[in-house]
Parts: C-alpha cells; sequence; structure tokens
C-alpha cells in the first residue's frame, strides 16, 4: 500500500530529542511501523529552515512542501495555501492508497489536496481543542478555528483513530459517526524501553520519577504535596529546560519554593531536560513512575515506564485509563488528591513482591499491546476499511 503521512507538526527525522516532543517520535516510530510490515511511505511536511532538502532514510521518503513556517496555529493557518497547493499536486502526480493526516491543521491541508482525487483521508488529531478547553491546558487559551474545526475535519474524513477511549467518546460528542472512528492508542518502542538495559544511578532511597514540562498547572504541586506524605522516598522530576537554565524557567522557583515550604527541598532533583537515550536508564531506577497529569491524551511516559518494567501511578485522565490496569500493572488515582496519591504510593512501596509483579505486568502489556509494529498493523488495517468505504 502507498500511504501519504501529512504532518505540519512534526517532524520524522528526530535524534536525540528532548521527551516532550512526543509528535516527532510518533511520526517516525509510524512511518518506520507501516514500512517495516511492507508498505510504502512518503511523509508530506512544512521546511522547518531555509534550504531543508528532501530527505529518505532506509524505509521512508520525506517531502518538504512550501515557505518556511514555525508550528504556530495561526502561521500554519495563514500558510494553509502554500502548503496544500504543492500537496494535491504531489498526490495527484504521486499517487497513495491513502492520506493519513496528524493534528487538525494537517487534516485540513490534506482534505483539501485530496478533495477531487477519491483518495481516502484518515485523521489524527492526537488532542482535541475541546478537551484542552476542558481541562485548562497550558500555555494560553485554545483557538476558536481549532474549536470550529476540528468537529468539520473529523465528520469529513473517511475514518479517525482516537487514541483512547476517553477521545472516542470526545469525538462522537462532536457528531463524528461513530462507525467511522477507530481506537489505535499511541505505541512505544519496545527495543529500546525494555527492562533490559543501563540503570542511571540511585543512592539507596525508594526513587519515584515524573516526566513534566514544568508547566504552570496543578499536577506537579499534587505531587509535591504528596511527597511530603511518602517519608524517605525522593523525587526525580525530568522535563523544562537543560538544568543549568532551571533557574531562569518561569515556574521553577514557585515549585522550588513550594518543595522547601513543604519540607522536602532534600528528596527532590529538578533534573532538568532529559534527552531519550537518557530516558530509558532513568526510568529502570525508578521504584514508581508517578504521572499525575490532569490531562493525558497519549499516556506516551506512562507506556514507556510500562515497557522499561516499572510499576506506574497515575492519574485516571486520557489515555492512561486504558494503558494502565488498575491493580495489575500500576495504580490509577483521579487527579488532584494529594493525599490518596500518598497513600497509594506508601502501599507500593511498602510492598516490594507486589511492586515485582506489578513490573513484570507492566512490560509484558506493553510489549504484547503497544509495541510500534502492532500500532503500525492496527493503522494500516483501518486503512483498508477506509478504502473499502471509498469503493462502496
Amino acid at each position: 500500500m502507498k500511504i501519504a503521512l501529512v504532518a505540519q507538526h512534526a517532524t520524522p527525522e528526530y535524534r536525540d530529542v528532548t521527551v516532550q516532543a512526543d509528535d516527532d517520535v510518533r511520526l517516525s516510530e509510524l512511518a518506520r511501523g507501516l514500512a517495516g510490515n511492507g508498505h510504502q511511505v512518503t511523509v508530506y511536511a512544512p521546511k522547518h529552515r531555509a534550504g531543508q532538502p528532501a530527505g529518505q532514510d532506509a524505509s521512508v521518503r520525506v517531502e518538504r512542501l512550501g515557505p518556511v513556517v514555525r508550528a504556530g496555529e495561526k502561521e500554519l493557518l495563514a500558510r494553509m495555501p502554500a502548503f496544500s497547493g504543492p500537496l494535491e499536486e504531489r498526490l495527484r502526480h504521486d499517487r497513495p492508497d491513502v492520506v493519513h493526516a496528524l493534528r487538525w491543521t494537517s487534516g485540513l491541508a490534506a482534505l483539501s489536496a485530496a478533495r477531487g482525487l477519491g483518495i481516502p483521508v484518515v485523521q489524527t488529531f492526537y488532542s482535541l481543542g475541546v478537551a484542552e478547553r476542558r481541562h485548562r491546558v497550558v500555555p494560553g487559551d485554545v483557538g476558536t478555528a481549532r474549536i470550529r474545526l476540528e468537529p468539520a475535519i473529523g465528520r469529513s474524513a473517511t475514518a479517525v483513530l482516537a487514541g483512547s477511549t476517553d477521545e472516542e467518546s470526545d469525538l462522537a460528542r462532536l457528531g463524528v459517526p461513530r462507525r467511522s472512528i477507530n481506537v489505535v492508542p499511541c505505541g512505544v518502542d519496545t527495543g529500546q524501553f525494555a527492562p533490559e538495559g543501563p540503570v542511571a544511578a540511585r543512592n539507596g532511597r525508594p526513587r519515584l520519577v515524573t516526566v513534566t514540562e514544568l508547566t504552570g498547572d496543578e499536577a506537579l504541586d499534587t505531587l509535591l504535596r504528596a511527597l511530603a506524605r511518602v517519608p524517605g522516598a525522593e523525587l526525580v522530576v525530568a522535563g523544562g529546560p537543560p538544568r543549568a537554565q532551571l533557574s531562569r524557567h518561569e515556574d521553577y522557583p514557585r515549585l522550588a519554593g513550594l518543595a522547601a515550604s513543604l519540607g522536602v527541598s532534600d528528596r527532590v532533583l529538578f533534573a532538568g531536560r532529559v534527552g531519550r537515550r537518557e530516558l530509558p536508564p532513568l526510568l529502570r531506577s525508578a521504584d514508581l513512575l508517578v504521572s499525575t497529569s490532569e490531562y493525558e491524551p497519549s499516556g506516551m511516559v506512562s507506556l514507556e515506564a510500562m515497557a522499561c518494567g516499572t510499576p506506574v501511578v497515575a492519574s485516571a485522565v486520557g489515555g492512561q485509563v486504558d494503558a494502565v490496569v488498575d491493580g495489575t500493572t500500576g495504580i490509577l488515582v483521579p487527579p488532584g488528591r494529594p493525599a490518596l496519591l500518598a497513600q497509594r504510593i506508601r502501599q507500593l512501596l511498602a510492598h516490594p513482591m507486589l511492586l515485582e509483579a506489578y513490573s513484570v505486568a507492566a512490560a509484558d502489556r506493553a510489549r504484547s499491546r503497544y509495541s510500534w509494529d502492532r500500532i503500525a498493523r492496527e493503522t494500516a488495517a483501518v486503512y483498508d476499511r477506509a478504502l473499502d468505504a471509498m469503493a462502496a
């Protein structure tokens, strides 16, 4: 099958990117997974720097279209014709069997370019504007154009991939026909993220690890307040700017002040930016990965921890509800409940045999359900159904 992936927000040529570059990781892994299953894959993306050429690795071709853009919503919309016009020419000249758009602006471009060509368009949003607005995702407000257009894109696409059952419900409420919605979750590289491999140094304390962008929401506040109720445990906070630049981050002084006021400063390490090569050893060193996000559409870091054999204590939101089997691979806790979160963490740390059982189950679930090879095969199956729908 010839597949066109349209990605205005991402680049498939990521290297040791930060742990927050989820779009780049998912695009790259999906493209390689599809190619590894025998499909011919071309990624259509805008230029992110002057003179950026088309590219190709061993299995995936990359075409750069239109002028240089930054991934801001307003700029992407303003330059949409400069991207969708060349995209239509490419699709007409080198016709794929299916076009798969990643995020909503890519969906606009793909639907415009494929109009009249008889090519099915499959849409992935990764995150919906209505959900971000409902959960008050930082930073800034969700644009009104996005709120208005995402339902129309979903209804116009031949098929829509939802990353979780929570997103599936949101899409149905937006009027997207349930028959066109398919739940295909985020995957995990089970070669890179595995129980076997280097382990970051420890100091003898029970270790909790969290991964966060240090944004101004309440998630990390909740975890710091919980840590104050878990005597003896340490918390490693991975994410944000490089460690040497943390003091200049707008939220770091407040977080450090909160840790001090709670009396846990000596048990909290703000590690700063962590590259993807550094993340597996850090996750393997943890007794628990703790995710207190109040909105988590993909659950990617929780999946990566599970793949490393690290049990997860996570907020019962978004993709984490599907990924974490409560009481088997980890524990799900309502968001914003520091006392309950602390209680669950203490219970697990007090029972090493239970932690070990969770560890084995977590790695097995990540490997069997969330490998990128399986996610690519499930995605290709949606493509096949979209082709059948177009032919009907």
